[in-house]
């Protein structure tokens, strides 16, 4: 029997290379496809579940590869309905993804790294190191799964997807892209890429490939502050990716899909909550049509950044409005668990 370790996943293989393989093995190309099906539409999880192939033909699968599926360790359900998974992967790494219920539609909220590359301060996945990027069947399967729990828990199908749990989604680019090209295909999960948003802290030379590699796909930026010294200091990165470049890459990506802008942005006690920074957040804005995002601070435990008053909230809205920039205040779901943006930190 070949070891374990040795077998290649059969999921790293395009439909192609699996028609191949049957063809090699004296079969029927067409076996590539049924194998195919129950892979990506059906999600199997096991060569034995697939029932329209011979057992002979599901031992030799079971002989040559692996399905290296997720396995949802743990749930946890918040009093909001909100569902946090810890994600065991094959080499029993763990990440975090998240269902979102409202009265109107589900979202999960999938991881896409092992950690993180980058170095926000206010954020508890930032404080664990990358270990690795997840590939695409283990982004696929935190969708899949959090698909069943909606219509189990909810007796609806998944509605919506953002790329906002562990990870730098951008850092991970071709796996992610992979990853929603499944999850988009009819051969796949079938889902509208409209109703995909992927969030990124701002990489200026991935969202420029964004861009020319034409994604369909809505983009949201995690900006917080539209002044350099400030935006550094939360999130030191900003040394290197700076507000002008983000800024130009953002220009580019706008003439290239000319596609809506949408910056999620916390306001902090004492960070970012002057008349100040709401006027440099408005110049920021206006280069291309966007929305602002206002996301309630969800605490990491140690009190360093603290959420600002109401009468902060209502100045930016106020402002924002006020020079016609589309503004929502999102209050935060899951906090009871630790499911919230900047909570995902794999406490258990």
């Amino acid at each position: 029997m070949v070891n374990q370790t040795k077998k290649k996943d059969i999921r790293a293989l395009t439909k192609e290379q699996l028609r191949n393989f049957f063809v090699a093995e004296g079969d029927k190309a067409f076996r590539g496809n049924q194998v195919y099906e129950w892979l990506w539409q059906k999600s199997a999880h096991s060569f034995e579940g697939m029932t329209n192939i011979s057992k002979e033909t599901r031992d030799m699968l079971e002989a040559n590869f692996v399905i290296n599926h997720i396995k949802v360790d743990q749930m946890q359900r918040s009093s909001d309905g909100t569902i946090k998974n810890a994600v065991r992967l094959h080499d029993d790494l763990i990440v975090e993804s998240v269902l979102i219920p409202t009265k109107t539609r589900t979202t999960a909220c999938v991881s896409s790294q092992v950690g993180c590359s980058l170095d926000c301060r206010f954020c508890a996945t930032s404080r664990l190191k990358r270990m690795r990027n997840l590939n695409p069947d283990e982004i696929y399967d935190q969708v899949v799964a959090i698909d069943n729990e909606s219509r189990l828990y909810f007796e609806r199908p998944l509605t919506n997807i953002v790329f906002m749990g562990m990870g730098e989604p951008l850092m991970n680019y071709n796996n992610v892209l992979k990853a929603i090209d499944k999850i988009t295909s009819p051969e796949g999960l079938g889902m509208s890429p409209k109703r995909i948003t992927v969030s990124t802290s701002g990489v200026p030379k991935m969202i420029k490939k964004m861009a020319d590699d034409a994604v369909r796909f809505k983009l949201a930026v995690s900006l917080h502050s539209a002044i350099d010294e400030i935006r550094t200091s939360i999130m030191p990165f900003n040394a290197t990716f700076t507000l002008a470049d983000l800024r130009e890459s953002l220009e580019y990506w706008y003439a290239k899909t000319n596609s809506r802008i949408t910056y999620e942005y916390v306001v902090w006690e004492g960070i970012n909550d002057t008349q100040n920074d709401v006027d440099a957040l408005v110049d920021f804005c206006r280069f291309a049509p966007s929305k602002v995002n206002l996301i309630e601070y969800n605490p990491i435990d140690d009190g360093e950044f603290r959420q600002a008053s109401s009468s902060t909230l209502d100045m930016y809205v106020n402002t924002l409005e006020r020079n016609g920039i589309i503004v929502t205040v999102r209050r935060s779901r899951g906090k009871d668990i630790d499911a919230a943006c900047g909570q995902l930190a794999n406490k258990q």
